[in-house]
């Protein structure tokens, strides 16, 4: 195992960004930058032996300083929606920018993905596993949010080609505080052509209901009879047709099981790389995310719709003002937890 540092830019106020890279005794790679807490590459061998990266990835730190849609980046300080970004806490109202939106989307206008970490490559001596830990410490008030937080966001990557991202976060007042990883992933290569073929199974029984505006009911449906039902692997085109409003799959599974255990969320397979990923994760549910409003243009490195899927583990979009779903909310003393792995392999 070994871990290298290299620069990767500077941001618009001449602070040096560093890429990470974590390479495992069989030469298979992942590479991190210290903006956004991000993931770059991700090397993993096909069938033949044919590495590829697998996720969509800017070939600068330029195109990340910018509005971009999230390539690798940890969302924060709330992924996904929050209606209207309006929520109380114990009687006290809180507004989140929508950046001219209706609902506010991944935190605010400017989110964790559009911060400099404090990276810390880690010390302990393990031989099997590389890690890089980011640090970002974040205002109280910051993006309308209450209470300071500190976030760590700790990956480690080892000789099983296991992709682990560890989230931790404290803070000075009650908040509420939900991340996720926004990877794109494409398991034939990235810029390789649509996922529409790839093979999909997600350990959901349930989807959450939302409204046109993708902001949850309450209502929580079950996938049986419907084209979200993936509990047996399906090609990710095989429905994708039925959504036309959202332009694909847009939608938020219950992860089956119990929030807090490590369990299989989700298997993907590239049915001609033979590569597979599976996704487990200890959160209560994972957005599934089909890159319906890629432009194919600069802004998005020339990938187009339905160029990669994204399987955000998180917990309930709206979750502050739904108090059926489980709770977001983390208080002072308290120290939020979760664990998503990915474990890449060919078939």
């Amino acid at each position: 195992m070994s871990i290298t540092a290299t620069p990767f830019g500077t941001t618009a106020e001449d602070l040096p960004v560093s890429k990470y890279t974590l390479t495992n005794r069989h030469g298979h790679r992942v590479s991190l930058t210290d903006w956004g807490a991000s993931i770059l590459e991700v090397e993993v061998p096909d069938l033949a032996g044919k590495r590829a990266n697998v996720n969509l990835v800017f070939d600068s730190l330029e195109r990340y300083l910018g509005p971009h849609p999230g390539f690798g980046s940890t969302i924060g300080r709330f992924c996904n929606r929050i209606a209207h970004g309006k929520f109380s806490i114990d009687g006290t109202p809180f507004q989140i920018p929508t950046k001219g939106a209706k609902h506010a989307l991944h935190g605010g206008v400017v989110n964790f993905s559009h911060h400099l970490w404090n990276a810390e490559v880690s010390d302990e001596q393990n031989p099997q596993q590389d890690r890089v830990k980011f640090v970002l410490v974040r205002p109280d008030g910051d993006e309308g949010f209450p209470g300071e937080v500190a976030v760590v966001a700790a990956y480690s990557w080892n000789d099983n080609n296991e992709l682990i991202i560890e989230y931790s976060a404290t803070t000075t007042k009650p908040t509420h505080i939900n991340l996720t990883n926004h990877s794109y992933w494409n398991l034939g290569g990235a810029g390789s052509g649509d996922v529409l073929d790839t093979i999909l199974t997600i350990e959901a029984d349930q989807v959450l209901d939302v409204d046109a505006d993708l902001i949850p009911t309450g209502k929580i449906n079950d996938v049986a009879g419907t084209g979200l039902d993936f509990r047996t692997p399906t090609p990710i085109g095989k429905n994708i047709e039925q959504y036309a409003a959202t332009k694909g799959f847009d939608h938020c599974f219950v992860v089956r099981g119990t929030a807090g255990e490590l369990r299989k969320a989700a298997r993907a397979e590239d049915p001609t790389s033979g590569r597979v990923m599976e996704v487990w994760t200890t959160q209560p549910a994972m957005q599934l995310y089909t890159g319906n409003h890629l432009p194919a243009n600069e802004r998005s490195g020339g990938y187009g719709r339905h160029d990669a899927f994204c399987l955000e583990t998180q917990h309930h979009p709206d979750a502050p003002n739904q108090p059926t779903f489980p709770t977001t909310l983390l208080k002072p003393g308290e120290t939020l937890m979760q664990k998503t792995v990915h474990r890449f392999s060919n078939q």
